[in-house]
């Protein structure tokens, strides 16, 4: 396309007998391979370049027309070759358009002055009415986002990010907007100042107004039905469709939104799904979910979440069957730092819910439930360790993952027992025994803030935090053996309290290391400081093993690990996974005997877990 051509005369006589006008016949140049004979009542404004058409067109299955313009009015407009656009019923202006792109029976396609395409404007997410705390562009992720909201107040380090960030769109941004190769938009109405890259799909969207669509061959976007975006940023493998309205979000890889949702000022990461409720100033990271029409996300961060129904803030513990209980998950919190659980009955949830927001250290007893019975809030610690639905999770998420290999921005661990988890494991297990310590072992029940603790939840809750920590040092060991290193760590990067920066599980260090190195101008662009997470997960096996190191010696009371103490924690981890997985065998035979799983559903079940001995070498 790069080699254009003046139009012949007789070219022109062709496209004029077709009904076709210039306002400068002139300014219209062609592909050297250009032939007139398929534009039909086309009207040309401005500066135009047009490719070759030669093609056929699939416009539906088993239906082809061929390349060309009919019927449209372009005005300074570039289109690529083997192109099909037609039944343009306002204009298509200031745009450049791919190869072999087919536009139908559209109303407005256009660029405007002043176009942003949805990047670089602040939203405010976790507090609907508070000031801008994240920047949206293309190249966000869960982890920067994360970021800008943790350290919003440090007023320093904002204002040197959102400068790297505007760096940056100043030499990126195009001079008009343009739709990539391979590109379907039919029966859309307006489209203004909107980027949308190759293979992606529009078909029946109301309006797409300041946005970028960020389409790939291997990833492509589905834009369908009424679907209203604007000022908003769409990734690679994404879906939003049936009526969907949306203002100021940024739309992760591989999300779905549907059936009517509507989200403002949002942040949706690598495979949420959202359908018939509303989200506003919701940070929904990784395997973010809500189904239902009375869901309501609103100022709470959330990752491996499913908002249940008729509350702001519920929680599904799956199970073979049906949901029974909340379950406290990995990174569902509200903005006060609250993780939220859903009680057995819906009545109950405002005052647990309460409880909860002034008792954020309710973390630090990490899979455990909330059951609610009147005023009564009972806290069941590290129940959810041996459940169906927690092993059912663990060998989900990796699988539910549907980004393509060329576009996983967002970063995601899917350990289960991490330093991160873990630690809190650790803070859980202290918490408990100084119960114990302060009341004594013959009382029926422990008052941890407004939550009651059952002795016997109490004794279990220390047998199953215990089974966890065994099967993560003896894996650690494990990974560690076959990595080649056992011995004392190189370095101590990795020690201290770890965090979950929305997916990335990473210490507490390297994420002050990362603040300080923008500060003082080590980083002084924004893809060092998106390089710099990467590098950070590509080092987590060296610095999980520096957590780790000093926690098994510190459990087994080794002063170094010698071939006896390996041998010890592995038969250790080895009796541990079998007492995990009897347990969640009793959790599932319990669910059966409820009515809630079919025969067939059961035995293939428990088949699986027959086939955990597998993994204990």
């Amino acid at each position: 396309m790069s080699n254009y051509r003046q139009l012949t005369q007789n070219e022109i006589d062709v496209l004029e007998n077709n009904v076709c006008w210039a306002e400068d016949w002139q300014r219209v140049l062609v592909d050297e391979n250009f032939k007139p004979y398929n534009f039909h009542r086309v009207m040309f404004y401005g500066d135009i370049r047009l490719g070759a058409f030669n093609k056929m067109v699939e416009v539906s299955k088993g239906f082809t027309k061929h390349s060309g313009i009919n019927d449209a009015t372009l005005r300074n407009v570039t289109v690529g070759n083997d192109c099909l656009i037609e039944k343009i019923g306002n204009y298509i202006n200031n745009y450049t358009i791919g190869n072999d792109c087919y536009i139908s029976n559209i109303c407005t396609l256009e660029t405007t002055d002043d176009a942003t395409y949805g990047e670089g404007s602040v939203i405010s997410v976790l507090n609907e009415m508070g000031d801008g705390n994240v920047t949206i562009f293309r190249e966000l992720n869960s982890q920067l986002a994360s970021f800008m909201v943790k350290h919003n107040n440090d007023k320093n380090l904002k204002q040197t990010l959102q400068q790297m960030i505007e760096d940056e769109l100043r030499v990126s941004r195009p001079d008009r907007g343009y739709i990539g190769n391979n590109v379907k938009i039919i029966n859309a109405k307006d489209i203004t100042n909107t980027i949308i890259k190759g293979d992606c799909e529009i078909s029946g969207a109301a309006r797409l107004s300041e946005c970028t669509v960020m389409s790939s061959m291997d990833a492509p976007v589905f834009i369908g039905t009424g679907v209203i975006c604007e000022n908003s940023i769409i990734c690679d493998g994404c879906s939003i469709n049936n009526s969907v309205k949306m203002q100021d979000c940024f739309v992760g890889e591989a999300c779905q939104i549907t059936n009517g949702f509507t989200a403002e000022a949002s942040l949706f990461f690598a495979n949420s799904f959202m359908a018939n409720g509303e989200a506003c100033a919701a940070f929904c990271g990784p395997f973010s979910a809500s189904h239902h029409k009375s869901s309501l996300l609103i100022g709470g961060e959330f990752s491996f979440y499913n908002a249940g129904s008729n509350t702001n803030f519920s929680n599904h513990a799956y199970k073979m069957g049906p949901m029974h209980y909340g379950t406290l998950e990995r990174g569902t919190k509200t903005a006060s730092g609250a993780y939220v659980l859903m009680p057995a009955t819906i009545g109950a949830f405002s005052v647990c819910f309460g409880k909860l927001m002034h008792h954020p250290d309710t973390r630090n007893l990490p899979f455990s439930y909330l059951l609610a019975y009147g005023d009564d809030c009972y806290l069941v610690p590290g129940r959810n360790i041996t459940t169906v639905g927690l092993y059912r999770d663990i060998k989900k998420w990796p699988k539910r993952d549907k980004r393509s290999k060329q576009s996983r921005k967002s970063i995601i661990n899917f350990d289960w027992l991490s330093p991160f988890t873990v630690g809190e494991i650790m803070q859980g297990i202290q918490i408990l025994k100084d119960l114990r310590h302060a009341s004594g072992d013959n009382v029926t029940t422990y008052n941890f803030h407004e939550y009651v603790i059952n002795a016997t939840s109490l004794r279990k809750g220390l047998k199953y935090y215990d089974i966890a920590l065994r099967i993560y040092m003896g894996a650690v060991l494990k990974r560690a053996q076959k990595e080649g290193y056992i011995g004392k760590p190189v370095s101590t990067t990795g020690q201290g309290r770890w965090i979950d920066m929305s997916g990335l599980l990473l210490p507490e260090s390297e994420e002050q290391r990362l603040v300080e190195d923008i500060k003082n101008g080590n980083i002084d662009n924004i893809h060092d400081v998106l390089d710099r997470f990467v590098e950070i997960n590509n080092n987590y096996s060296d610095y999980r093993w520096a957590w780790s190191y000093q926690m098994i010696l510190d459990y087994y009371q080794l002063e170094e690990l010698d071939e006896a103490a390996c041998e010890r924690i592995r038969e250790d981890y080895v009796r541990a996974r079998r007492a995990w997985i009897a347990e969640i065998r009793k959790d599932a035979e319990k669910e059966f005997q409820m009515g809630d799983v079919e025969q067939d559903v059961y035995e293939d079940f428990l088949s699986k877990l027959d086939h955990e001995i597998d993994y204990e070498n």
